[in-house]
């Protein structure tokens, strides 16, 4: 007998109005069953423009849990809507009844033959781990979408996906051996060819219109995806049931495991990159390479790809896989390209294609500045109309004054853009309809289908009868009534559909204090800044900023195998959604619109799900869109204990580790008796499952003080706290190295902080009072902090320094990052603090570029260790790793979060999230690192991670450099 597992029921105030089917979930299932306003939050969106609000949301762990939720949401009279990544963006993954997640327990692979080349799997398997799995056979799945690192099977199935190597390996529908599904009513079938599977009624229903079948559906057109696939069923077609439901977007039945082909990999895969001198020209001569055997042909113009190195010269470009050297040739021959680039190299590779694997979120940053929207996403027409579809195509847009960036599978005539449809107001929702339908007679008229991928759903399913006709759309009712008679599967999608323009996720946020560059380099420092009242400082301006978020899940990769960069470490940990970048966005634009959340800064909702965000800054520079998490969390904290008894209700530890700067500056030294007291920890609000970090006899400001140097200075050190107080070491090796290199150093003159702490605590008002009185003392000012007396310890800035002309070199990457960004973001009406930003220059960077011709010492030995997130996310470390090449030093360090990140590992309740965070990268390279290989981490918190966690030791690469110099004598 089937074991049933009963789970406790939240009480909500939502869930009382569903109480009776919570709990009758409950009851049925061994999954999971969610009522609550995060779970039900955090599903209202998907990729798309659309929002619906759900009653609640079941994880399934089996087939058997799919048929019981469906039963009771049946006897409920409750819809069900299946769901995967979520990155559908035609609204089809959202519902207003009971969500399916299939993505936490049903994410398996039940088998792989590699002989017969087919895979037995379940829905929610991310399509990466699929094609990881079959690698060592050669194999692989062959459709791609840019997406694979986090879309699912189910979801593929359900949408018909397709990707780049469609011209070579067709759409999912073409490589779906047989489906295991449940429909609404329960019923169990297995489909296949030759009519196995179909319900009772669909061959008679279709038999009977057999010559609409044969004429209703536009012929040559590789990527037709809109509609029911109802052809599949002709008899001179094999009667094929399951081609027939893929793509069926959740209306028909619920997937609960699939046999798919698979490919062999091609032996030699070489990229071609053929230039172009527009866009329109790539598109009239992709279909002629087509005779040349490519495995893919992608289009893209300079308008996506922007300053990119490695491509031929051109203003637009097809990026042409082929199999082999000879391939290749031939193909380059043929092209009549104005250039062409052989890409043998796979890194060069990878490096290209994560350009075309981003665009659907790069896409959304207009160039110039404007946010860009999914909505006319991605049409298809012959590929030899492609070209002119896009003259057409581009007029129309200038008709309606829209600017959109076309790019997209050439190769099979299929075209993805995003437009900068004003999605905020009447008139602009007016115009978005319109232009709408305008396009899709467009493309009709060029033989072509609404959709060559990712589906209808809500954004196309009302203008079908345009390409269709009204009979043939009629028929898909039917059809859809036989699969579905209780029309409980994703009601209004595909059929029936509702209005293209309702159910906008916009509406409801404010058309003013857009938060343009949010995350990007215009950062938060314009009108919609941090806390401004037209930004950040109120929820509605929130929830406008995350509103940027259009769901492409990036920031859901598991695992570094499946994608690179920093984000979202948390996510990588957990596997819970709300624990991603997407996750938080969605929340906290549900917590602006107050349906679902409606507690506002208060949401304890919002604050459990930003607790475990790190503050890494990886999403600033790793999301396709630039969302920056960290400044949001920093902005809810800061919102959420305000008030009257905030001081009480924030946790002790942003007085203590958030406060850091304050109590060494105070007690020094002193503070190693403190924590050695019985309840340190616990007194100081810290996890006492961690060492708290031991406060150097001698502070690196003092050690500098006493030194005489008649070399006049070049550039500015900035004394941080975690070098000042907790490795001054590295600040004297800094000093060692940046003086051979003939850098005459000085030290600002007075107490400086760049208010990192109190930004990652949440606590603005505090932050910006450091920084201005930062500010005084940089630019000379008589200011509070300039009057502490302790210019003479500081010593040798003069005049030069004072009138803030010389380069500030900051050792401590976060504190680089915070001046170069946080502070002109916190102070946008203050000029100094853009100058301050401009004036920082990472250790690297100033070795670089204030002494080119200095030549490092010779190290010649292995390295690995940690490059830090906010290095990677804000500083860049392009410069760091041509000083580790001209060192000698070999090898790269690892990506990732280490997972301390500051306070954060030292809070109670992170300890296991911060281990599996560096679990992820770091700490698996350093076990295969050699005894001998010196360990490199510039971050003071990585460092600390690294101690902790392991026997290595980690240092700073002025250390290694100081260390080489002290060899070599000189």
């Amino acid at each position: 007998m089937r074991r049933r597992t009963r789970h406790p029921c939240v009480v909500g105030t939502h869930e009382g109005t569903h109480a009776g089917l919570a709990a009758d979930l409950r009851s049925a299932l061994a999954g999971d069953v969610d009522f609550t306003p995060a779970a039900r939050a955090l599903t209202t969106m998907d990729a798309s423009n659309y929002r619906r609000v759900p009653a609640g949301t079941v994880a399934p762990r089996d087939a058997d849990d799919v048929a019981a939720a469906l039963e009771v949401c049946r006897n409920h009279g409750v819809p069900v809507v299946p769901r995967g990544a979520g990155t559908s963006i035609g609204g089809q993954a959202t519902g207003t009844g009971v969500v399916l997640d299939l993505t936490r327990h049903l994410d398996g692979i039940v088998s792989v033959d590699p002989e017969a080349r087919t895979a037995v799997v379940r829905p929610g398997l991310v399509l990466g781990r699929l094609r990881e799995a079959v690698r060592p056979y050669g194999l692989t799945f062959g459709p791609d979408p840019s997406t694979h690192s986090r879309c699912t099977l189910g979801g593929m199935i359900g949408n018909n996906a397709c990707g780049a190597h469609s011209v070579a390996w067709g759409t999912t529908a073409d490589n779906v051996h047989s489906l295991e599904v449940v429909t609404y009513r329960g019923e169990r079938l297995t489909l296949g060819r030759n009519g196995q599977g179909a319900p009772a009624g669909l061959l008679d229903l279709v038999g009977r219109r057999l010559g609409l079948l044969r004429t209703g559906y536009p012929a040559g057109l590789p990527r037709r995806i809109s509609g029911y696939a109802l052809d599949a069923l002709l008899p001179e077609k094999g009667v094929d049931v399951v081609r027939s439901f893929v793509g069926s977007e959740g209306t028909l039945g619920v997937v609960t495991e699939a046999t798919v082909r698979l490919v062999p990999l091609p032996a030699r895969p070489i990229l071609v990159v053929l230039g172009y001198a527009d866009e329109t020209a790539a598109a009239d001569a992709a279909a002629g390479l087509l005779a040349y055997g490519p495995l893919t042909v992608e289009g893209m113009a300079a308008d996506l790809v922007g300053a990119v190195g490695g491509l031929p010269r051109g203003g637009a470009w097809l990026f042409c896989e082929v199999d082999g050297a000879g391939a290749a040739d031939r193909l380059v021959r043929a092209a009549d390209a104005v250039d062409a680039a052989v890409v043998r190299d796979p890194a060069g590779q990878r490096a290209l294609w994560r350009i075309r694997e981003d665009a659907a979120g790069t896409a959304t940053r207009m160039p110039g500045g404007g946010d860009a929207w999914p909505g006319w996403e991605d049409c298809a027409v012959p590929p030899a109309r492609l070209g002119a579809y896009l003259r057409d195509f581009r007029a129309l847009l200038a008709d309606f004054g829209l600017r959109g960036v076309p790019y997209g599978h050439f190769g099979d005539g299929c075209v993805h853009v995003r437009i900068d449809f004003d999605l905020w107001t009447g008139k602009g929702v007016r115009d978005f309809r319109r232009f709408s339908e305008a396009v899709a007679d467009l493309v009709v008229a060029h033989g072509g289908s609404l959709s060559g991928e990712h589906g209808d759903g809500k954004a196309r399913a009302e203008l079908l009868p345009r390409m269709y006709g009204e009979e043939l759309v009629a028929l898909f009712g039917q059809v859809k009534d036989v699969w579905d008679p209780d029309g409980g599967l994703n009601p209004g999608m595909l059929v029936r559909p509702e209005p293209l323009d309702s159910g906008l996720r916009f509406a409801g946020l404010p058309v003013v204090g857009s938060g343009e560059g949010l995350g990007s380099g215009e950062g938060l420092g314009s009108a919609a800044g941090l806390g401004s009242a037209a930004g950040l400082g109120s929820a509605a301006g929130l929830g406008r900023a995350a509103a940027r978020c259009v769901g492409v899940a990036k920031c859901r990769v598991a695992g570094p195998s499946q994608g690179e960069g920093v984000m979202c470490p948390s996510f990588r940990a957990t596997g819970e959604e709300k624990h991603s970048t997407r996750g938080r966005a969605r929340l906290l634009h549900e917590m602006a619109l107050g349906e679902v959340i409606t507690d506002g800064w208060r949401s304890e909702e919002v604050r459990e799900a930003l607790d475990l965000c790190l503050s890494c800054k990886g999403c600033r520079s790793d999301c396709p869109v630039g969302v920056d998490m960290a400044a949001y969390k920093a902005e809810f904290l800061d919102r959420h204990y305000a008030g009257a008894g905030g001081w009480w209700r924030r946790p002790r530890s942003h007085w203590t580790m958030g406060g850091l700067p304050r109590w060494l500056d105070v007690f020094g030294r002193g503070l190693n008796t403190l924590t050695r007291l019985p309840y340190a920890a616990g007194l100081a609000g810290v996890t006492p499952e961690r060492p708290l970090p031991r406060v150097a006899q001698r502070t690196f400001t003092s050690w500098f003080a006493e030194r005489a140097s008649s070399r006049p200075a070049a550039l500015v050190l900035w004394p941080d706290t975690f070098t000042d107080h907790l490795a001054p070491q590295v600040g004297r090796a800094a000093v060692r190295v940046l003086e051979e290199a003939k850098l005459g150093v000085a030290l600002p003159e007075g107490r400086v902080c760049c208010g990192l702490t109190y930004v990652s605590t949440g606590r603005l008002g505090a932050a910006r009072r450091v920084m201005r009185r930062t500010l005084d003392v940089m630019e000379g000012e008589t200011g509070e902090m300039g009057e502490r007396g302790e210019r003479g310890e500081r010593g040798g800035m003069g005049e030069a320094g004072a009138a803030g002309d010389l380069p500030v070199v900051v050792l401590e990457p976060s504190c680089a990052a915070t001046l170069r960004t946080d502070l002109p973001e916190l102070l946008p009406d203050d000029p100094r603090a853009a100058r301050l930003a401009a004036r920082i220059r990472t250790f690297a960077e100033a070795l670089e570029t204030l002494a080119p011709d200095w030549t490092p010492p010779r190290l010649d030995r292995e390295v690995t260790g940690q490059t830090h997130c906010h290095q990677h996310a804000v500083l860049g470390g392009a410069p760091d790793r041509r000083l580790r090449e001209r060192a000698g030093l070999v090898g790269e360090l690892a990506g990732g979060c280490c997972g301390l990140a500051g306070n954060f590992g030292f809070e109670p309740g992170h300890e296991e999230v911060s281990r599996t965070c560096a679990e992820d990268q770091l700490l698996p390279a350093l076990r295969a690192a050699d005894a001998g290989t010196e360990i490199l981490a510039d971050g003071f918190s990585c460092r600390t991670q690294i101690t902790h966690l392991t026997d290595r030791r980690a240092r700073h690469m002025a250390e290694l450099l100081a260390e080489g110099l002290e060899g070599e004598g000189r």
